[in-house]
């Protein structure tokens, strides 16, 4: 039996390589991926608390009838769904306006094309600090220009929920519209041309070959780009923390900004993991609606 194993391992069929071969890529997923995901829900079901000496103990559900009648856990879940539904298709609609930029018959498109990647190269943190700046009351470069413009009292963005969350919103579509116009200009590219040139014998207009073939066309690369996207704005925390820190108030506050202040400022493992749960099904639920559509669109 010994041996027949080892010729196996030796002198292996075709399965039996592919098996071999893709082990590693198992062995490191379950250790940098399923491991972490299972010890967050385990952790969900303890009183797992990191001060004042609180013995670690198993409470079952609590955790998450805790988290269901948790009114900051809503208010951050609202202020983060509110934040995707405004900034996955702004940066849609940004970054294929971009992309068909890029895609133009210029004689020189790298620098156009170069300046798609500096908003997407740049860290997350450091642009909200910039737009943080942009944004300020009495010496930001928003409130220079509108004063410039006749507008006499200046406009307090980051002291008012609305305007903190729209100067949020923006930040983070000119953030990630460079992400979505490469990913839409890469599928720019892969459309022959030979389709337009026989939309444009038969008449067609611009607008109708946009909307006839390039749309079309490009929907792939569009549901790619969208399911990117939705996953980072539900995560969304660098931007919001460095641009306002969750206020005035709790106004801004995102899921991941309340778990980082469960776990980190307040010590309380069991129920942060059972938050971070939380946000880890709504964002599991809004892939698999995506994955769907490809399915349907396959």
């Amino acid at each position: 039996m010994d041996r027949r194993w080892t010729d196996r391992l030796l002198d292996p069929d075709e399965r039996t390589l592919g098996v071999l071969l893709l082990a590693p890529a198992f062995a490191l997923l379950a250790l940098i991926v399923a491991y972490p995901i299972g010890r967050l829900f385990v952790d969900s079901f303890y009183d797992l608390r990191l001060s004042g000496g609180h013995r670690v103990h198993f409470v079952g559900l609590e955790n998450y009838a805790l988290v269901l009648a948790d009114v900051d856990f809503w208010n951050a879940t609202w202020n983060t769904v509110l934040i995707t539904l405004i900034t996955v298709p702004g940066a849609l609609v940004a970054g294929l306006a971009l992309a068909l930029l890029a895609n133009l018959p210029f004689k020189r498109r790298w620098p156009v094309r170069l300046a798609l990647l500096l908003p997407w190269a740049l860290p997350l943190s450091f642009c909200g600090l910039i737009f943080a700046w942009f944004f300020h009351t009495d010496y930001g470069v928003v409130n220079d220009l509108l004063r410039r413009l006749g507008q006499s009292q200046p406009t307090m963005w980051l002291l008012r929920p609305n305007w903190a969350l729209a100067a949020i919103c923006g930040t983070i579509v000119w953030k990630t519209s460079s992400f979505m116009a490469l990913i839409l200009l890469a599928g720019l590219q892969m459309i022959p041309r030979t389709l337009y040139e026989a939309a444009e014998v038969d008449g067609a207009s611009r607008w109708q070959q946009f909307w006839q073939i390039t749309v079309p066309m490009l929907m792939p690369s569009i549901t790619v780009a969208l399911i990117f996207r939705t996953l980072t704005a539900l995560q969304t925390f660098d931007i919001p923390y460095t641009m306002t820190r969750g206020g005035p108030g709790d106004s801004t506050q995102t899921l991941a900004m309340l778990i980082h202040k469960t776990t980190i400022d307040y010590l309380d493992v069991g129920y942060g993991s059972t938050q971070a749960v939380c946000m880890f099904v709504l964002s599991m639920a809004v892939t698999a609606l995506y994955l769907r559509r490809v399915g349907r669109t396959a």
